[in-house]
């Protein structure tokens, strides 16, 4: 499976907004996480439901996404 395929949009559980396998944890709630230095054990650990790839995915899906524009300071 690609890592990407974890990636869905479903209007019921997120609004519309992109999450993992169809479940109420989007791909933002992840990248949130891993931003605040939680790492991937305790991740797993507190949402059992999901999988150490749907991490995997989130970050790659990330990666993806065009770069931010770079200002000039004059």
């Amino acid at each position: 499976m690609n890592h990407l395929d974890r990636i869905t949009v479903n209007t019921n559980p997120a609004h519309g907004r992109l999450c993992i396998r169809g479940m109420r944890i989007r791909v933002i709630d992840i990248i949130d996480l891993l931003a605040s230095r939680i790492d991937r054990q305790e991740m797993l650990q507190d949402y059992p439901y999901l999988e150490n790839e749907d991490i995997t995915a989130a970050l790659a899906y990330a990666a993806l996404q065009p770069d931010h524009p770079v200002l000039q300071v004059a």
